[in-house]
């Protein structure tokens, strides 16, 4: 385990402050290193070594990049890629599927791979994309290549993000790793990012969350409402844990002079499914972009060869989410979709009034987490209760309703510009009054919610 929440709030974070800006300037890059290590050690122990490796890999490889591409020998700067490549996605194999695939085999008689029962090392679905990206960038002349191993190593291991995401580019925080800026504003900005993540992670997350650990193993006489509201709560809960942690992420980038790019704009709110993967978990969607839809020929090839570029996408995003069949299928499930809306239906559903666009859109997105959430072959039988296979209503269901009726409400007007929009309407020195106290007043919530209460998981912690 990682820290525990409180130790990292009062303990970890508020000495990596502390240290961080009564070093020199020139220093800070060590201190950060270093805190970053110490974090992922204390989680993982000797498994911090495999992102020590990745991190030597990619460094390493990004100079030779340089250097072959700047003696035109473009054959070795290509091999230097491709090495990097397979070197890091040999590692995520490894570790994510090697049992996933040995037991998938043993399922139908063949025993060549055992199952070893591989540890799965927090986050390195994360890290090795992002170091992987960087060689990439390097080649296509995106980004310079680093010189120094403390600089890159900063940034493969930046605690902020280390774990959860977002995904950040090499070449979005280069300059930063160099010069950064820090400034009381910029600080308190960062401060506030991070307890609204906080806040969606601790009230909101968690507490829709049990709701859909009761549902999801389908407790005998589950209702049809009873399974719409699990699907409804897991919908929420996701949102709001991972969009909390990314929050969290960017306010603590920000207190460290960072800047990190926004990784949700309000996913709920969209009218089509195309419009949903705009705006959820931006940084992943736009890595396959880069590097794997761009690269197969993306949309500038014939129909067909479109088609199975989009499908090979969908089918690896769905597993760099998990190695469960249930994630395949999600992926898929979206990847026909994507297909169906841009070759047939996006033509119709554009007539319809944008209200039941976004109904529409609502109602596949929780279909899909359904199909997300459920890993233990439930899958079939908890949609055909959804969708009428089972009694309609149960006094268990209606006493959840009631019981979580406000967080419900709570929840959907969060996961809208709604409160943005109105804190935005209020006078700037009120804002300014009203953020102090909403902070103070969070921070106080969320320490009493943590005492109190054992249930906080972060579900992206597994990916």
């Amino acid at each position: 385990m990682v820290f525990s929440t409180p130790v990292f709030l009062f303990c970890y974070l508020t000495l990596v402050l502390a240290v961080y800006y009564l070093s020199p300037v020139r220093v800070r890059n060590l201190v950060l290193f270093i805190a970053s290590l110490l974090f992922y050690f204390w989680g993982e122990q000797i498994y911090f070594l495999i992102m020590i490796w990745s991190t030597a890999i990619d460094f390493t490889h990004g100079l030779l990049v340089d250097r072959w591409k700047k003696a035109g020998k473009l054959r070795l700067a290509k091999g230097a890629v491709a090495s990097s490549v397979i070197m890091n996605l040999a590692l995520l194999f490894f570790f994510k599927y090697w049992d996933f695939i040995a037991a998938s085999l043993q399922s139908i008689g063949i025993t060549f791979m055992p199952v070893l029962g591989i540890h799965l090392p927090i986050g390195i679905s994360f890290y090795t994309f992002q170091t992987m990206s960087y060689t990439i960038d390097v080649y296509r002349g995106d980004a310079r290549p680093q010189k120094s191993i403390l600089r890159f190593g900063t940034y493969v291991t930046l605690f902020p993000q280390l774990i959860a995401g977002p995904i950040i580019k090499y070449k979005e925080i280069a300059d930063q790793l160099e010069e950064r800026t820090h400034s009381f504003d910029r600080f308190a900005s960062g401060v506030c990012i991070f307890m609204v993540g906080l806040s969606k992670k601790l009230l909101l997350a968690n507490t829709l969350g049990r709701i859909w650990e009761i549902y999801k193993v389908m407790p005998e006489g589950m209702s049809v409402l009873g399974a719409w509201l699990g699907a409804i709560a897991f919908t929420f809960q996701i949102y709001f844990d991972f969009s909390g942690y990314s929050d969290m992420a960017i306010g603590l980038g920000r207190m460290l002079g960072f800047e990190f790019l926004k990784n949700f704009n309000y996913p709920y709110t969209a009218v089509s499914v195309t419009d949903f993967w705009r705006r959820w978990h931006i940084s992943l969607s736009t890595w396959f972009r880069d590097y794997l839809y761009i690269p197969l020929g993306g949309n500038r090839v014939r129909p067909a060869r479109w088609v199975l570029n989009l499908m090979i996408v969908w089918a690896v995003t769905g597993l760099w989410h998990g190695a469960s069949w249930n994630f395949l299928f999600w992926g898929l499930y979206y990847g026909i979709l994507l297909v169906l809306e841009k070759l047939v239906l996006g033509k119709y559903l554009e007539k319809l009034p944008s209200f039941l666009r976004h109904l529409l859109t609502m109602l596949i997105v929780v279909v899909g987490w359904v199909l997300f959430g459920l890993e233990n072959g439930g899958m079939p039988a908890y949609l055909k209760v959804m969708f009428g296979g089972g009694p309609l209503l149960d006094p268990g269901a209606l006493y959840l309703l009631r019981s979580y009726l406000p967080a419900f409400l709570a929840a959907a007007a969060g996961s809208t510009p709604l409160v943005s929009g109105l804190f935005a309407k209020i006078p700037e020195k009120g804002r300014g009054y009203l953020r102090i106290a909403l902070v103070a007043g969070s921070l106080i919530v969320c320490t009493a919610y943590l005492v109190a209460d054992t249930y906080n998981p972060f579900l992206y912690f597994r990916f």
